[in-house]
């Protein structure tokens, strides 16, 4: 590593992918308590996601899916979460690497992240756009709309931590 710098938000980051790992992890052992659900937004062309044809087709970029009150068989590795949830009263099952995740939030702890996609090769270089926090509202807003969860579009996203404003450009 004689040229390249220690890369603390590449570090920052993948500490708190691994927040989500646990949220996750808890979830799927104990169930969601209280009025604890999770909006995840995730890359759908990303590659590991595996998610049915006409989900990517409708989701060609990002999707977002909320586990609140009916998800099913949630298991968590270290590399990915799977889960099935209901599209149109049909079930679906979901694989989305957690490296997919690019925004993660709990509303009712107003607790949000947000991340980088990372390809299979590291981190991609994208400059942070001061509109991604009205997108994600927007994104949180739609995963009500019979993509995942329970139609539940509700609650405020909370803050969202962004850590591009730490990279260096």
């Amino acid at each position: 590593m004689p040229e390249e710098m220690l890369r603390y938000d590449r570090m920052v980051e993948d500490a708190l992918r691994s927040v989500v790992r646990s949220a996750l992890e808890t979830a799927a052992v104990h169930g969601l308590p209280g009025d604890h659900h999770f909006y995840i937004t995730f890359r759908t062309g990303q590659a590991g996601v595996r998610i049915p044809d006409h989900l990517r087709a409708r989701h060609p970029d990002e999707m977002t899916i909320v586990l609140q009150h009916q998800f099913w068989g949630l298991g968590v590795d270290d590399e990915a979460f799977e889960v099935t949830l209901s599209f149109g009263g049909v079930s679906e099952r979901l694989h989305v690497p957690l490296a997919a995740i690019t925004g993660f939030a709990d509303p009712s702890a107003k607790f949000g992240l947000q991340f980088q996609a990372v390809d299979g090769e590291g981190y991609e270089d994208e400059g942070f756009d001061e509109d991604d926090d009205a997108d994600a509202d927007q994104d949180a807003a739609a995963a009500g709309d019979g993509d995942g969860g329970d139609g539940d579009g509700g609650g405020d996203a909370g803050k969202v931590v962004a850590l591009d404003a730490f990279r260096k450009k």
